[in-house]
């Protein structure tokens, strides 16, 4: 069974199973080909989707540190280490995206 997911990759994942389960084969062996530690991983998936300028997976990748339990100081640190690399509009962005998830 798929685990309810919102928005279009819920969608996706509803209607189309087997393209999800492949999808998810890869994110696991992704993930676990190296020596970060979940916390980590986490944090450097925040980071890509900030870099991406994807406002969705800025949302769920704060969604899901926040359930993994890491504190609101690092996630926010992540948009403003932004700065530097991709500029202040971006981290301004990236920082207002975060502030959207609610604890």
């Amino acid at each position: 069974m798929i685990k309810s997911m919102p928005g279009a990759a819920g969608d996706l994942a509803e209607q189309h199973p087997d393209i999800w389960k492949a999808y998810s084969a890869l994110g696991k062996a992704t993930a676990d080909c190296g020596p970060l530690t979940d916390r980590e991983k986490r944090l450097v998936k925040l980071a890509l989707a900030i870099g991406a300028g994807s406002e969705g997976a800025v949302h769920s990748h704060t969604r899901r540190a926040k359930t993994d339990g890491i504190e609101a100081g690092a996630i926010m640190q992540v948009a403003m280490l932004a700065i530097g690399p991709l500029g202040l509009p971006r981290a301004v962005a990236a920082k207002t995206w975060i502030e959207d998830i609610e604890d």
